[in-house]
């Protein structure tokens, strides 16, 4: 739950510099204060012979091969943003200005963790205006395959997720997550990016993981995992996929209230659940907070899972 009904905004501009971990190029963003009701916008400062600025909307998504892709209708683009718009969701900063000076996000340790530490520098200005929450009314899923996503009515802003992978070194892991400030900090922002050795080469190819290392991923080879410090939770896996989806679901503009779920799910079904929501009108409503929000069709938390740190 959050702390405030109002609207908040970064106190003062914070710098981030770093490497993309799919381009491989170096970036530097400086997030600033924005006004109230502006919403979140990427500024590409590199970009000058054309419109820069991009709206981190749902509808604004054009790649979702193993990142989150942006883009305004100029063609202006930037990647891997779920991880700052995690952070950015369990902060609750509903405006804020991310100028970059390259084509990606830094991705810093693969986690959110360094990005909420970086936010703390300097703090959260309260606004004046009411902040929105979108509020699930009904159930809505989308299937493709073995791949499922759901959101579902809550009172509060609920984020489960279901994994399956062969290796049994991650075979099949569950866990929801209550999003708070507090228990994201601790549970869910340290979970980092992880990926496959045998993959490494083709993801190269496709112009994907240029700049993936044991610093900014785990990396799996066969049923071991090559970082030399290990894991930071048991689950750190099924964590992660939790803190993937809690940023591309912020890309719906406003505050979950309901609960989202899925099923071997990334990035694309994490955007074509909104797809899917927004075309039922029926099934969803825009609210300020502090109104009354109670729903009788109450998701519940069957996928609860409490896992030990590693």
């Amino acid at each position: 739950m959050l702390k405030s009904t109002r609207q908040h905004t970064l106190k003062a501009p914070v710098s981030i510099s770093g490497i993309g971990v799919h381009s491989g190029a170096k970036a530097t963003m400086t997030l600033k204060p924005a006004p109230a009701s502006s919403g979140i916008n990427f500024i590409r400062t590199d970009v000058t012979d054309r419109p820069n600025i991009i709206p981190a909307q749902w509808d604004a998504v054009t790649d979702t091969r193993l990142c989150t892709v942006l883009a305004n209708q100029n063609g202006v683009s930037v990647s891997t943003v779920e991880h700052l718009l995690s952070a950015f969701a369990a902060l609750g900063i509903d405006n804020a200005i991310i100028e970059i000076n390259g084509p990606e996000v830094p991705i810093m340790d693969g986690s959110a963790i360094q990005f909420l530490e970086k936010i703390n520098i300097v703090g959260l200005a309260r606004q004046a205006a009411p902040r929105r929450a979108l509020r699930i009314k009904k159930t809505v899923s989308c299937k493709d395959g073995d791949k499922e996503t759901f959101l579902s009515p809550a009172d509060e802003a609920y984020f489960g997720m279901e994994i399956d992978f062969a290796t049994p070194l991650i075979g099949c892991q569950k866990y929801t997550h209550a999003l708070t400030e507090s228990h994201y900090r601790s549970d869910i922002a340290p979970a980092r990016t992880f990926g496959f050795l045998q993959e490494v080469e083709h993801l190269k190819k496709i112009g994907l993981a240029r700049g993936g290392s044991l610093e900014n991923a785990i990396v799996i080879d066969g049923d071991k995992v090559l970082n030399p410090e290990g894991l930071r939770f048991r689950n750190e896996f099924v964590r992660h996929k939790i803190l993937d989806a809690i940023g591309d679901i912020y890309l719906a503009g406003a505050r979950l209230i309901g609960h989202y779920h899925g099923v071997r799910a990334g990035h694309a079904m994490n955007n074509k659940i909104l797809h899917t929501l927004f075309a039922q009108p029926d099934a969803f409503e825009f609210v300020a907070l502090g109104e009354k929000t109670h729903s009788p069709q109450v998701s519940t938390r069957p996928y609860a899972e409490t896992a030990i740190p590693a």
